[in-house]
Formats: C-alpha cells, structure tokens, sequence
C-alpha cells in the first residue's frame, strides 16, 4: 500500500511521526507532502523524514487564496504520478480537493471546529473523518460530512505527540539560558496568520500579560514566524527562543506555560505543566476537555490571568494521568479500512 500524507502545520509533523513509523514498520511506502511554513521542514529534517516540499502559506485573504489555488495544482501534477491507495491529512486545505479530483480515498483529522472557511472547503469532500468525542458532531455535519463516515475517539491529538519522548532536564543549561527569577514561564503568542484567527500579527494579547509578569518570572517566547518574535526582543527578563527546539522538555522544565494559541497549551497539560489559555478566539472543544480534567485554566481577562498565575507559580506541581485511546493505533487501523474497503468497491 501507498499512502500520501500532507503536512501543512508544524504540530503535524509530531502528530504524524508516529503513524509513519508505524504504517512503515508494517511495511508500506509513505509519501509526504510538505508545504514552505514556519517550521515544518526543519522539523521533518530533524525526524528524518523525507519528502516533497509544494506551496507556501499566504498573509491576506488574496494571498491565501492564491496559494491554495496554486498548491493544489501543483499537487494535483504530483500526485497524479504517483499511483496513491490512500491519502490522509491534518487541516490540508487541498489534500481533499486533490485526492476527490483523482479519485484517491482520503481521511481527514480535525480538531478546530471553529475554522469554519476551512471546514467548508474539506469536509464535502472527505470520505472519512477523524475527531475527538468531546466534538459536537454538528459542527462537521452542518459542513458536509456525511454522520456514517465520522470516527470518534477519546482524547486529542496531542496524545500523538509525545511517543518516544526524552525528558531533558538540561534543556535550559544546553539552550543558554541563564535565569534570574526564582520561576520560569514559557509563552506561547497567537496564530494571527491563522484564517480562522482576525488578529494583527504586529501585535499580541501576550504584551500586557508580560509586563505584569516579567518582575516576578524569568519569561521565555516561542514565537510563530518572525515578525512576531520583534514584538517581544528587548523586554527586560524576556527571552525569544528560537526554533527549531525541544518544546516538551521546555514545557516540562519551566513553572507555568501561558499560551494564546492551542497545540502546546495541551502538550503542556500532557505533561503536567500548569498551563493558562488565553487564546484570543472562541474557546475550542478540544481545550474543554482538558478544561474538565483540571488540566488547563482559561481566561482573557488580564486580572484573572495575573492572579491565576501568581497562584499557579506558588503551588507544587501534581501529575495527573489521564485515559485516553490509543490514537497512532487507531488512526492506522482506519487507513486500513479505507484501503480494504476501496478495493472492494
């Protein structure tokens, strides 16, 4: 079997490691697609994944649509040569529109129910669907999605990213990191380049957060792209931590991580790290369960923010384990069906 995956977001290429290595072990080809965005093929490098880099990631509206229109030709010249059984993505805007157009079945994973243009785009046009139970399956309904070919699980995808992770205690000392305060917070800004997202990526909710903050704590900054690492390079106690880098062992390292965006709030909640969401959009159902669990605080109220931080930073950490399905298991299992069910159609 031959199986296409398309990598459009950074947290993708953690999310997907560990189904590669797997469908690989099992002993089929894997072929990715990779497009030109922040990190991704640094990240891919660092793994030691091979694949074809197509397209880039657009700033306004027109440029997105552009780069869609443009990325989906080029991936449709591609992949047509490419004899695919089964394709499977992360939030591609094109790997549906392609795989539909060359009749190749394709399985979606989604987890933002609130990328509404991109739900839109996708989901009339994916044979099977992935996402968490804690979804409102109305959510991909209302899109398209046919209900007979939805598949639920219990966690979310973050569960993915922490196969074969290391813990690196030294990750600070080996990153050059010298600390003045007697606590450390790691932060996380906005995805303002998102589509679903109406921000200025000039600007970030985290600015009036660090300034209260930034007396008490040593504050580190993994920024998005590099425009928004200028907003916070020479404020006092603030480092900018440059990417590619160990966020886990980060994350696991540091007191308390304040996060405006959503991947590495969970990842940090995973790994039993207080984390605060101030994520700047309607609250995701994905961040509710963690939400439930007591695993992640959210506010956007700047008072609230500082008093939960100041009380976070004081408490002891405790670790709490939580249940949830075997994703990576899951997940191969069902481009398993989808092939098997293919060839019997």
């Amino acid at each position: 079997m031959k199986v296409w995956i398309d990598i459009v977001n950074t947290p993708h290429v953690r999310f997907f490691n560990g189904i590669i290595k797997k469908l690989k072990a099992d002993g089929h080809e894997v072929l990715i697609t990779a497009r030109d965005y922040s990190n991704i093929h640094d990240l891919l490098d660092i793994f030691g994944l091979k694949y074809t880099s197509i397209g880039n990631h657009g700033v306004t509206l027109e440029e997105k649509l552009l780069s869609s229109t443009e990325r989906a030709y080029e991936l449709s010249k591609f992949i047509s040569k490419q004899d695919i059984d089964v394709a499977i993505t992360k939030h591609s805007i094109e790997l549906p529109r392609v795989a539909f157009g060359l009749g190749i079945p394709n399985i979606f994973i989604l987890d933002n129910e609130h990328a509404v243009a991109a739900n839109k785009l996708t989901l009339p046009l994916t044979n099977k669907l992935i996402i968490p139970e804690i979804f409102d399956v109305w959510n991909t309904i209302k899109f398209g999605m046919n209900p007979n070919n939805i598949v639920r699980y219990n966690g979310t995808c973050e569960v993915t990213h922490l196969e074969d992770f290391k813990y690196n205690e030294n990750i600070l000392e080996d990153l050059g990191i010298k600390l003045t305060k007697e606590h450390v917070i790691l932060m996380r800004p906005e995805p303002s380049l998102a589509s679903y997202l109406d921000t200025d990526c000039t600007k970030s909710v985290l600015t009036p957060i660090i300034n209260e903050l930034k007396d008490i704590a040593d504050i580190l900054v993994i920024p998005r792209f590099k425009a928004q690492s200028d907003i916070f390079k020479n404020i006092p106690n603030v480092q900018v931590i440059k990417t590619p880098v160990d966020t886990f062992s980060l994350m696991k390292r540091v007191d308390l991580v304040i996060g405006a965006g959503g991947t590495m709030n969970r990842e940090a909640a995973l790994l039993g790290t207080p984390v605060i969401s101030c994520y700047p959009g309607k609250q995701l159902s994905v961040d509710t369960y963690y939400i439930e669990k007591g695993l992640m605080k959210r506010s956007t109220d700047l008072n609230e923010i500082i008093t939960l931080s100041k009380k976070l930073l004081e408490n002891k950490h405790v670790d709490r384990h939580i249940e949830t399905d075997n994703l990576i298991e899951l997940i191969v299992n069902e481009i398993y069906k989808t092939y098997s069910e293919n060839k019997n159609n």
